[in-house]
């Protein structure tokens, strides 16, 4: 505004010096005030949207593709032969052996199979006459005796074992013919007083018992089976008449009687008499529960007569069998490890399979000098039963 009101000013004057004539020229400084623009730049703080770039890193979910096989399902229908447990069956044996013996092996075969097990105890002379008189009515699918007199004495009524069977038992321990096998070994021996028997009394055959040193020290159960059996061996070895004369000598000799094999043993302990005649494995039964203070030993003539025979428990399926296969099967556990194990540990009895330890208490059945006798031709204890009689020794 002053700039126009300067620039007004200056034109009025030059206007009203024209209008004059001649007019006198005067200089005169005039001072202006000029006004110029100028253009300053000035800083100006602004704000500037800059676009920024980030970088950050996000995690993205990405789907992982894997290739995963599915199962088809085709409904088909198929004839499926589902096969029920069968019922294992019953068995039914005649023991011989007692109970206190063979029990727990029976029973341990039965919680094995599952099969019901009947038993029918008794001796084994007894039990073979219960066959004989039961015949072909008889419920027994198994004889299981204790030596091979009673064995031989019904063998009409028994049927062949199988080869398989057979052939696990050496052949001296087995019926000829194939119809029972032994299922363990037992020796007959002389059981006599440490303490009261010298060396030299111990006799070298049984045959020496009839000396009149003997008087009064012996000790026998003449209707034991396997007494029966060892003196059927005399007959087959000696003769009717020789196997006679010795039954009279010990009769003789007051030999005393015993209604089995372990009471003998006792005797000998209790000092009643000097010698028994017996099986070896009682013996070991009184040792095991009253240790070596026992007053008793074994002794094994060494003669290779009839006091050394080595019998055998042997066990057969009978024709009368309902129940064959569980019969069989009955024998093949008998003669299997796991029993032959217990008969050898057990009950101290010779075990007839391989790989079966003999017990360290017994002398080895190698050692002992058996008679050269089948054991398939003892069986007429009948006969033997009639001559002791005969002979005053049984009533």
């Amino acid at each position: 505004m002053k700039l126009l009101a300067l620039i007004s000013a200056l034109v009025l004057a030059m206007a009203t010096v024209a209008c004059s004539s001649d007019p006198e020229i005067v200089e005169k400084v005039v001072e202006v005030e000029k006004v110029v623009e100028k253009t300053v730049e000035v800083p100006v703080e602004k704000i500037v949207e800059v676009e920024k770039v980030v970088e950050k890193t996000v995690e993205v979910p990405v789907e992982k593709i894997v290739e995963k096989p599915v199962e088809k399902i085709v409904e088909k229908t198929t004839t499926v032969t589902v096969e029920v447990e069968k019922d294992p069956g019953s068995l039914v044996i005649y023991s011989g052996r007692k109970e206190s013996l063979v029990g727990p092996i029976i029973e341990q075969f039965a919680d094995a199979t599952g099969i019901k097990v009947d038993v029918k105890y008794g001796k084994s002379a007894a039990m073979a006459a219960t066959l004989s008189e039961e015949g072909s009515n008889s419920p027994a699918d198994v004889f299981y005796a204790q030596d091979p007199g009673a064995l031989g004495s019904v063998e009409a009524m028994m049927q062949a074992l199988p080869a398989a069977t057979l052939e696990k038992i050496p052949a001296w321990a087995q019926d000829d013919d194939g119809k029972w096998v032994g299922v363990s070994g037992r020796a007959r021996v002389l059981v006599y007083s440490p303490d009261r028997v010298k060396d030299n009394e111990l006799p070298n055959t049984i045959l020496e018992l009839t000396h009149p040193r003997y008087k009064g020290r012996l000790g026998w159960a003449p209707t034991n089976g396997s007494l029966l059996t060892m003196i059927t061996g005399m007959r087959k070895v000696w003769g009717e008449e020789k196997t006679s004369n010795w039954i009279k000598g010990l009769l003789v000799n007051d030999i005393k009687i015993y209604p089995k094999n372990t009471p003998q043993v006792q005797a000998v302990h209790d000092g009643e008499i000097d010698f028994g005649l017996v099986n070896h494995y009682y013996l070991y039964r009184f040792v095991t529960e009253a240790g070596e203070d026992f007053k008793a030993r074994n002794y094994h003539v060494p003669s290779a007569g009839p006091g050394a025979l080595v019998m055998v428990s042997g066990a057969s399926v009978l024709k009368t069998a309902k129940n064959k296969d569980n019969a069989e099967r009955f024998i093949n556990f008998m003669i299997s490890k796991v029993a032959q194990q217990y008969l050898a540990g057990q009950i101290f009895e010779y075990p007839l399979v391989d790989g079966v330890k003999t017990n360290r208490l017994l002398t080895p059945i190698a050692d002992i000098k058996q008679p050269d006798i089948a054991l398939s031709d003892l069986s007429d204890l009948a006969g033997t039963t009639d001559l002791l009689r005969s002979l005053g020794a049984l009533p």
